[in-house]
């Protein structure tokens, strides 16, 4: 019979907590937060060459659905991660925000490529100057367009804040003047 060591199996870690002779006790939100950084169901919402770096995270060479990413939801009410990748016209600014809004919480954005961070080389009065002036942004990804290598550490640091998110911060006075700022109740 063969050990996991010798089948290379790696093994999530468990969460802290107490251990003894058949139990193991740890906090809520540990178990919650190690559940939901497994299980991320992405919505990808690529408009330019940004989503063509995405399309190759998908594919067999980089495989992101090791990361718990396996399953993309086309629904905004699906899903809890939001990946906005291109050029986000003006026009398109209401609707980006429409799909936020009709996101369930918890609810986390990811902004890919240099575009959607800061409106890239398109410096015009059509092109919106970063999505973070219509909805909150978790996580920055650089790049014109950024490498799959360069999505997957998005993806990851998605999965550092779910993990260590707080089960009571989104009920937070912080976090509600956060969403106050950008209008949404």
């Amino acid at each position: 019979m063969q050990t996991a060591t010798e089948n290379k199996i790696t093994l999530v870690e468990k969460p802290e907590g107490i251990e003894g002779a058949g139990f193991f006790a740890t906090s809520l939100d540990k178990v919650v937060g190690m559940a939901r950084k497994n299980s991320i169901w992405p919505l990808p919402f690529a408009t330019s060459c940004c989503g063509i770096e995405f399309m190759a995270t998908m594919g067999a060479h980089y495989d992101l659905a090791r990361f718990g990413s396996e399953r993309l939801s086309f629904s905004p009410r699906q899903a809890d991660l939001l990946m906005v990748m291109g050029t986000i016209a003006k026009k398109m600014g209401p609707v980006l925000r429409q799909v936020y809004e009709q996101m369930a919480e918890p609810r986390w954005v990811l902004s890919v490529g240099a575009c959607a961070c800061s409106g890239g080389i398109f410096d015009t009065y059509s092109v919106l100057q970063g999505i973070d002036r219509i909805i909150p942004v978790d996580v920055y990804v650089p790049g014109c367009p950024p490498r799959p290598e360069q999505i997957i550490d998005g993806i990851m640091r998605i999965q550092h804040l779910v993990e260590n998110e707080s089960l009571r911060r989104r009920d937070s006075e912080e976090y509600k003047k956060m969403l106050n700022k950008y209008g949404i109740e």
